[in-house]
């Protein structure tokens, strides 16, 4: 779970208007993070497979916003996903 200072500088860096908390490059950005950090406490615990369906629902929703960002406005989806660092950019 991120803290709100971390989930405020993540929104700050990738909003898209000054007032934007909710657009599809902030709700990405901050999945990433979440889904980054449980992938690491998963490499310390293998067998919690309670996180690790947590984490399967995360990518697979991070993965319906890139699709719609994709199809919406394919520009700032392939910045997204470069500043994500993401290896799909198609």
């Amino acid at each position: 779970m991120l803290k709100p200072r971390e989930k405020g500088k993540l929104i700050e860096r990738n909003r898209t208007h000054a007032t934007d908390t909710g657009s599809a490059e902030v709700q990405a950005t901050i999945l990433s993070e979440e889904i980054r950090r449980l992938a690491g406490h998963l490499k310390q615990h293998p067998k919690d497979n309670h996180s690790r369906r947590g984490l399967l629902g995360m990518v697979a929703r991070r993965k319906k916003l890139l699709d719609y960002l994709a199809k919406k406005a394919p520009d700032r989806h392939l910045a997204l996903a470069r500043r994500l660092g993401l290896r799909r950019s198609s």
